[in-house]
């Protein structure tokens, strides 16, 4: 019998860390999480759960797994050849503790890694069960007797009692878990997203899993949004006092107005603070980390893949419990709504938190309906909502203000028509011909005018790129779009900010210059960015006010009341993705002629554009409606389903130059090279390119690296929002 500290929980790849080491950490884990989730956990039947939950790991399948223990002969290789689940063998342990704490710790244990039944992989204990029946049960205590004794050694560690368990008691105790599994009804497991989120961090932490602990579950400090000094009425919501009573908030104001201390002052737990793009996630986590100095302050991101063959290889960095602030996409809060692994242990965490839902304009349809969804789930778990916007259409404002209680329960918050009127800043052209444009940039060059062209395809911004650059050689230039490896698109960001932002602050040789950015609509939300003139296409009003605010951004007493102009190009043709009813409403509620878009008017011109809810039917994906849970308990659903509900389809694709190092490098290096596309937008095309067999399954585009360094990714596209 091997000693106990040769008896592994990870492979060596992973550290080696042994089976107590990693009970150690879980258990410390568990018994804080126990105590500072607002649900009202047991902590002592919490730890026993922790310390149980891997015992199975000592199974002998585990252990020459893990160590990479192959079969010296075609006999042995068979003996073995079998699914073990190490969760279902520590159940062989439950007679080491009280009978009625059994049905706490089976909850507790049997689905921290796979759900109980309808596995994707069939590897759940009902799924085992009913697929191998008594078989089942022999592989998970097959030679028990020589194992088990590491279990009751660990148990002795933590000054549990024990007793010797013969196998006929083994076996009925996972017998008993299988019995007690069949009657789980519909709901909710919060102790199976308890040892969850003790389980991730622990692991994902190992040996520095206590001080990690530390700083979780605290207050943050939001002190400096309080300061007298940010009080000024060149920022209105500043001088607006956010001690209403009420538990939830709806702010409307214009961009610039001081919207996000506002948000941020009116929050006194833990805060998760969602925004629509990553772009714009990373710029407030810098913000936040810059002004408050609690430590544990998070920045989440997610991102699906979607490859050829049908098979889905979604990677979802969840996020560990506990943090001061995290800041996120409301997407990655969607496991709540569509009950995809990990769904119990966000819900522990986002209970009775204070939830900003920031720029909630910019959703639409499918999204739409995911946030709103969300949003009556953070309310059954007691969340304070805070909810900002600077363009909501009026029945989406009436139909949130109706979900988080009416007046009784919502501070409502809006500029006044005179305050608004110090945010007019755009004098509006359109272009019914786009022969004209040319002239349009001469005459700004002239004026040395930072100018900014926005397309909504990327195909269409990198043909305007090479006509323009042709037309304009000795105009600094740069393109920006999605379509840029991971790696450029972070360094053409900050090209963008540093060398072509039109604050004044950038200077090209000894003096001002003029210059010209083509992008898409990644510049419309987030980019701290400030352009003398904007020509873009035609897109939804609520879109091209995004736009807009792009142009003439810097909000100060000299800029007030000062106007810079924004080009509009007349929809014509094919306008996908957008549809053209949307296109000619928005154009038509615009002025012309260089007349001034009122900021008091926007709200008109929104309702008449978007006079209904447009939202998408996806009840058939909730995990909670009519009142009750529509999923079974211990279970969760796969993460498919997001994809399904939001049409969230994505593939990558890596230049053929970087073939040979994507398939040497490690998972950090690989990120930097892929190129992230549409699905759809290659999907007629796949054919023609090699798909690789690792990493996020890229397909092999055979562009020549000086071109890519010019355009990026060059595809045919087919219709789609790029």
């Amino acid at each position: 019998m091997l000693p106990l500290n040769e008896i592994l929980a990870k492979s060596i790849n992973y550290g080696g860390l042994t089976l107590l080491e990693h009970t150690q950490q879980v258990t410390l884990a568990i018994e804080l999480f126990a105590q500072k989730y607002a649900f009202n956990f047991n902590v002592e039947t919490a730890r026993k759960g922790a310390i149980m939950h891997d015992l199975g790991k000592a199974h002998p399948h585990f252990q020459r797994k893990i160590k990479n223990v192959n079969g010296e002969n075609l006999v042995e290789s068979r003996e073995w050849d079998f699914i073990h689940r190490h969760e279902i063998s520590s159940l062989a342990f439950l007679p080491c503790f009280p009978q009625n704490e059994w049905d706490s710790l089976i909850d507790l244990v049997v689905g921290h890694h796979k759900s109980i039944q309808n596995d994707p992989t069939s590897r759940g204990i009902l799924d085992l069960m009913e697929n191998e029946g008594d078989e089942m049960i022999d592989n998970h205590l097959k030679d028990w007797e020589q194992w088990y004794q590491y279990g009751l050694q660990i148990l002795q560690y933590f000054e549990l009692p024990t007793i010797e368990i013969a196998r006929k008691e083994a076996e009925k105790a996972i017998l008993y878990a299988v019995k007690y599994c069949k009657k789980k009804g519909f709901g909710f497991s919060p102790a199976r997203g308890l040892l969850k989120s003790a389980d991730h961090f622990a692991s994902a932490f190992t040996h520095a899993t206590e001080d990690k602990l530390k700083p979780l579950f605290e207050i943050p400090d939001l002190s400096y949004y309080d300061d007298e000094k940010r009080k000024s009425d060149i920022y209105p919501l500043s001088q607006v006092s956010t001690d209403d009573k009420r538990k939830h908030t709806l702010v409307v104001a214009s961009t610039g107005a001081g919207k996000t201390d506002f948000l941020l002052r009116r929050c006194k737990g833990r805060v998760f603070y969602t925004l629509p793009f990553q772009a714009s996630i990373n710029a407030m986590w810098e913000r936040i980390c810059a002004t408050v100095p609690n430590k544990d302050i998070r920045l989440l991101h997610a991102t699906s893949k979607l490859i050829a063959k049908g098979k889905l290889d979604e990677q979802i960095l969840q996020p560990l419990a506990g943090s001061a602030v995290k800041v996120l996409t409301p997407h990655q809060l969607a496991a709540i709504v569509f009950g995809t692994s990990g769904f119990e242990t966000m819900i522990l965490d986002l209970e009775g938190t204070d939830i900003i839902l920031d720029e909630i304009h910019t959703y639409s349809d499918y999204s739409r309906s995911m946030v709103l969804e969300i949003v009556k789930t953070l309310l059954r778990f007691n969340c304070k909502i805070h909810i900002g916007t600077a363009t909501m259409p009026s029945v989406l404002y009436n139909e949130l203000k109706n979900i988080l209680g009416g007046e009784n329960e919502v501070y409502e918050v809006k500029l006044s028509d005179e305050i608004l009127d110090t945010f007019n800043r755009h004098q509006v052209s359109k272009i019914e011909d786009e022969e004209v444009i040319l002239d349009i940039l001469k005459n700004a060059f002239e004026q040395k005018e930072k100018v900014l062209m926005v397309y909504n395809t990327i195909n269409k911004a990198q043909n305007a790129y090479i006509t323009l650059k042709e037309e304009f050689p000795n105009i600094p230039m740069m393109l920006i779009h999605s379509r840029f490896k991971r790696g450029d698109r972070v360094a053409l960001e900050t090209r963008l900010k540093s060398e072509f932002n039109g604050d004044g602050s950038v200077k090209f040789g000894n003096g001002l210059m003029p210059c010209l950015v083509i992008s898409t609509q990644v510049v419309e939300v987030s980019l701290d960015i400030s352009f003398d003139r904007m020509i873009t296409q035609a897109a939804p009003l609520d879109g091209l006010i995004q736009r807009f605010g792009r142009v003439n951004r810097k909000r100060n007493k000299d800029t007030i009341g000062k106007y810079k102009p924004v080009h509009v190009i007349k929809p014509v043709g094919n306008v996908m993705p957008y549809k053209m009813e949307i296109l000619r409403a928005s154009y038509e509620q615009l002025p012309d002629n260089f007349d001034v878009l009122g900021e008091r008017t926007l709200q008109e011109k929104i309702d008449i554009v978007f006079p209904s809810l447009n939202t998408k039917e996806i009840d058939m994906h909730l995990i909670y409606k009519d009142g009750g849970y529509s999923i079974k308990e211990l279970t969760n659903n796969k993460k498919a389903v997001i994809v399904d509900a939001l049409e969230i389809e994505s593939a990558t694709c890596i230049l053929e130059c970087d073939r040979d190092k994507y398939l040497v490098a490690n998972w950090e290096e690989r990120i930097m090279l892929e190129i992230p596309v549409n699905y759809k937008t290659i999907t007629r095309q796949k054919n023609k390119y090699e798909q690789l067999e690792i990493g996020a399954y890229p397909f092999v585009v055979p562009q020549k690296e000086e071109d890519y360094k010019i355009l990026g990714l060059q595809l045919v596209e087919h219709n789609n929002f790029l």
